[in-house]
């Protein structure tokens, strides 16, 4: 069975390419639900007008076309609210050393 927590495991999979933290570390996966066989995730990005939009859309929608039960990824792009680095998971602000 296809769930939300299996959708962010393989999201999770996916390193930014300029910063190498996963989509989800860095706070840039803001709603996903799964109806049936269609997975929509709704995302941002760390800046509106970054390049990388098509690439990371591609990289999500191929890890998850291997799971047998998605037969549909719907990804929407939202900037409001916008990303900050407070969206980052604990975990990943201790590694970065922005937390005291």
């Amino acid at each position: 069975m296809v769930t939300r927590e299996l959708i962010l495991k393989k999201i999770g999979e996916i390193p930014d390419p300029d910063l190498g933290i996963s989509l989800v570390d860095l706070g840039l996966i803001y709603k996903v639900e799964v109806k049936n066989d269609t997975v929509e995730i709704l995302m941002t990005l760390t800046t509106p007008m970054c390049p990388l939009a098509g690439t990371l859309e591609g990289q999500i929608k191929e890890k998850l076309k291997n799971h047998k039960e998605v037969k549909s990824v719907k990804i929407s792009f939202t900037f409001d609210p916008p990303w900050t680095v407070e969206r980052i998971s604990e975990e990943t602000k201790l590694k970065l050393g922005l937390l005291t």
